[in-house]
């Protein structure tokens, strides 16, 4: 079997054993049995396909389907892994309000520009992928216009565990429950709120706002129960 038709088999079996961004690939015991080729093929094909950024290795923990975290330490990797997708929304809901809140005091004609046209890549996302991606460009945008550099590495930090397997799951289970109407027009309709209230220099609007879109988020997953009319 040659490289080429190593590669083929072995993108199938990656689609099919570990789809989202974060997944662990089978061993190469386990990958060179699934594809019918020699150890030394199957690591041809594993380079090739991380030349291309869609996996990543690493000595003692494995193969991962996605871009290697770049310059994260060991440390912080397995703190991703120990982190639960409740957690992480807790996380969210506890930090994400101020920051949107500082946006709208340091915000700049500019910033205004790049928000809305985040919205609007949210409201056009028509499946689960596109709408994780729009979600995510959205939530550092307003990192970045707070204009601290801490503040976007934390909120780069939570994208990157949101790429783990498990977050992916829950996001796919909430996904396919809810629709995908209610992340291109409910979602955006919250995100473009936020917007306004940054745009306006509100800076208790943006936090409120901020905060009562990630406890629908919160809701819709499953982590938060609706309150009661």
């Amino acid at each position: 079997m040659t490289k080429d038709e190593a590669r083929k088999k072995l993108w199938l079996v990656l689609e099919e054993r570990a789809p989202a961004p974060g997944d662990r690939l089978p061993p190469e015991r386990v990958l060179k049995d699934l594809i019918g080729c020699s150890r030394e093929t199957l690591r041809a094909a594993l380079a090739t396909i991380e030349a291309e950024g869609e996996i990543w290795r690493h000595v003692g923990q494995g193969t991962f389907r996605g871009r290697a975290p770049l310059g994260r330490p060991v440390k912080d990797t397995l703190l991703l892994e120990a982190t639960t997708p409740a957690e992480l929304m807790d996380a969210r809901r506890l930090l994400e309000p101020q920051v949107a809140a500082a946006a709208a005091d340091r915000r700049i004609d500019d910033d205004l520009v790049l928000l809305r046209r985040r919205v609007e890549e949210g409201r056009s996302a028509r499946d689960r992928a596109a709408c994780e991606r729009a979600d995510d460009a959205f939530h550092q945008a307003i990192a970045q216009v707070a204009r601290n550099p801490l503040l976007v590495a934390l909120l780069r930090h939570f994208s990157s565990a949101r790429c783990r397997a498990v977050w992916q799951r829950e996001w796919d289970r909430t996904y396919r429950r809810v629709g995908v109407v209610e992340f291109t027009r409910v979602h955006s309709k919250q995100h473009g709120c936020i917007v306004e209230a940054i745009a306006a220099g509100d800076a208790p609007g943006a936090y409120q706002a901020m905060a009562d879109h990630l406890d629908a988020v919160s809701i819709d997953m499953g982590f938060l129960k609706a309150s009661q009319p």
